[in-house]
């Protein structure tokens, strides 16, 4: 068996190819890990709240939150910032406006995510005037 029969990668066209007919919506998703424990993470956290409403406000921001530990019970202070940018040079300037990243207290790294596939249900109650999102 040769390396061809097995790579280990495939150029991200290719895929793009192979699923043309799906959305293929492309968002840049922020991974941001504690550097010196969730102390300094809290520390930061209000400042780091008001920028990602902000994102939120000026379209940008597409989904984030925590990220809990495997066992569902804590929070280290590890979140996912998925955002709308032109590439991902772009999407990496954002973070880097964070004041979490800023001050130090997170690092962060920058994968581009294609989000082929997925629904998004929205129901509104005009009787209660209240919405879900599922």
């Amino acid at each position: 068996m040769s390396d061809n029969d097995n790579p280990v990668s495939i150029p991200a066209a290719a895929v793009k190819e192979a699923s043309s007919a799906m959305l293929q919506l492309q968002l840049y998703a922020i991974f941001t890990t504690p550097t010196h424990g969730i102390g300094a993470v809290l520390a930061n956290l209000e400042d780091h709240l008001a920028f990602q409403v902000q994102l939120e406000r000026d379209g940008i921001m597409y989904a984030a939150g925590p990220l809990w530990t495997d066992d569902e019970q804590a929070w280290e202070g590890e979140g996912i910032v998925v955002v709308r940018a032109g590439s991902r040079a772009e999407a990496v300037a954002i973070a880097e406006r964070d004041p979490m990243h800023k001050a130090g207290a997170r690092s962060f790294t920058v994968r581009p995510w294609m989000i082929n596939e997925g629904s998004l249900t929205v129901r509104l109650d005009y009787s209660t005037q209240t919405f879900t999102i599922n």
